[in-house]
């Protein structure tokens, strides 16, 4: 597929989102409705032109946050999923805990890591890792389980143990696994700053939301959503990036599967 072909997949998709910019600029322009209240897409652009210098500093920041936090929770989830696989034991004992660890809303433990371990980047990791973690390890584990039994079986037949079936046969099965697990918890993963930032915070996008609201400066808050936005499609992309990277042939499969 060359360049063109690429713009004009995409030329559909781009006419809508003009179309819908142009609408909401448009209502905003003929009701007259303040700016404080909903801010048109001109304006919204302009907060982000004006205020470029503040928007980019408390990026970053929330930027690193994710980038940190979402790694450990792949290195976790990724190591926890392996334990469980190898061991009965430990999945019979730790699978409960780890769905139930998804009940607890993560706006009640945010406020608590700030006691644990006071302010600054620390709390915030922790819960951009805690909102990550989970789609990791249960993608991960059901990708190791996959493991069609007579594949396996095969393998003992020709003098394979565990770990060599585990790692020549259920890691690689796994990837495609992984790679959705990652895709679903990087995009969780931006959420888990804002409100780690929100809880408690003295820079990052989600402070500046917090700090823009009550001065009724609602541009910067949809700034920092657009900002918020890009960086989360940006992530998920580089995502694909990465799994067209390290397993082409599974894009390849699921690509002749929808053809077939």
């Amino acid at each position: 597929m060359t360049i063109l072909d690429h713009i004009l997949k995409w030329i559909p998709a781009a006419t809508i989102i003009v179309l819908v910019l142009c609408a909401w600029e448009l209502v905003v322009r003929l009701r007259d409705i303040a700016s404080w209240l909903l801010p048109a897409p001109s304006t919204i652009a302009y907060a982000l032109y004006e205020s470029n210098g503040v928007l980019a500093g408390h990026t970053l920041v929330t930027l690193e946050e994710i980038l940190i936090g979402f790694a450990l929770a792949l290195l976790a989830g990724v190591l926890l999923a392996s334990a469980l696989v190898l061991s009965k034991t430990l999945e019979k004992t730790l699978y409960p805990f780890l769905i139930a660890s998804q009940t607890v809303p993560i706006i009640v433990i945010a406020p608590m890591l700030l006691v644990w371990v006071g302010y600054g980047l620390t709390p915030k990791i922790i819960v951009v890792a805690l909102i990550s973690f989970f789609p990791i390890v249960v993608n991960t584990t059901d990708g190791m389980k996959s493991v069609d039994r007579d594949v396996e079986n095969l393998l003992r037949t020709m003098g394979a143990n565990r770990w060599q079936i585990f790692t020549k046969v259920q890691i690689p099965i796994s990837l495609p696994y992984l790679f959705s697990g990652l895709r679903v918890a990087v995009a969780a993963s931006v959420i888990g700053a804002v409100i780690g930032e929100w809880v408690g915070s003295s820079e990052g996008l989600g402070y500046l939301m917090i700090r823009s609201k009550p001065q009724f400066q609602t541009e910067l808050v949809f700034a920092a959503i657009v900002i918020l936005s890009v960086m989360g499609i940006l992530l998920f992309s580089l995502i694909g990036v990465l799994e067209k990277l390290v397993i082409p042939w599974s894009r390849k499969e699921r690509e002749n599967s929808l053809v077939i």
